[in-house]
């Protein structure tokens, strides 16, 4: 479900950009800092054959809120990433930045997002009529002074993760209660706020929607155990963030809960949410 690759138009625009975000040899240059990029890594015969190694049959790719894209970029993303679908055969599909357009089968949108729904109003309305999939990303983290490299991933996401899982289920769920949403790694951690809900007044029943999914990328065997015993086993779709986190270990894990799950979390449920 959570993959990203970078099409060739996407790689040229940003070589061409002389404000950030932009890429200086293999390093992309964002507003919130800078980081060095594999871009061997987007190559689609690089893809596929991680597809193959992980014995997976087809990639849902976005382009990931965090590249901090404007316009320019979003239009080269969408125009590049449909020539790499074409030339996948059946391999990859893709997600648009946050509009609806033919080709895709969803649309993805940067968690803060979520904090004003009436403006996404009509992207949302548009991809329930649709019966297409919403994937909410997290966008740009900055981290305070001082802090670890690892701050904006493990702190800044999951909070954003958090608060956008939380608009939704305070809004958003009863508003367009056919749209099928997923959020990125794990909602932030959405298992572990349930009993917290409750404490709060709130019928943990009630966050249950069958039209609520979690995402896996970046979580191993505790957390994913947590997430079946809240959820059940058909909330789960199989995410990796490939290239930016190796995806062997999330795999790992859920093939870890044997067959039956891995079917589940790899197969039958992306293959209902996406037909």
């Amino acid at each position: 479900m959570h993959q990203h690759l970078w099409p060739e138009a996407l790689i040229e625009a940003l070589r061409a950009r002389s404000e950030r975000p932009r890429l200086r040899g293999n390093t992309l240059e964002l507003a919130s800092g800078d980081w060095e990029i594999d871009l061997t890594a987007h190559a689609l015969e690089a893809r596929l054959a991680l597809l193959d190694r992980d014995e997976l049959d087809v990639a849902v790719i976005s382009c990931a809120p965090t590249l901090e894209p404007d316009e320019d970029l979003i239009d080269a993303y969408h125009e590049g990433i449909l020539e790499l679908v074409a030339a996948a055969g059946g391999r990859l599909q893709a997600l648009s930045c946050g509009t609806v357009r033919e080709g895709f089968v969803g649309a993805c949108v940067g968690a803060e997002a979520l904090a004003d729904l009436a403006e996404l109003m009509p992207l949302l309305s548009e991809l329930e009529r649709r019966g297409s999939v919403l994937f909410v990303h997290p966008g740009p983290a900055e981290a305070p002074y001082g802090a670890p490299a690892w701050w904006p991933a493990v702190v800044g996401y999951t909070a954003q993760m958090q608060a956008a899982y939380a608009a939704w289920l305070a809004q958003g769920a009863g508003a367009w209660p056919k749209l099928n949403v997923v959020f990125a790694i794990l909602a932030g951690g959405a298992p572990f706020q349930l009993e917290r809900l409750a404490s709060r007044g709130v019928d943990s029943r009630s966050v249950l929607e069958a039209n609520i999914y979690l995402d896996t990328a970046s979580y191993g065997d505790r957390a994913l155990e947590l997430s079946l015993a809240t959820y059940g086993v058909g909330r789960l779709l199989y995410g990796s963030d490939l290239p930016v986190i190796d995806s062997e270990a999330t795999l790992r894990s859920v093939r870890g809960f044997g067959q039956a799950v891995a079917d589940a979390v790899c197969r039958d449920n992306p293959g209902r949410l996406f037909g």
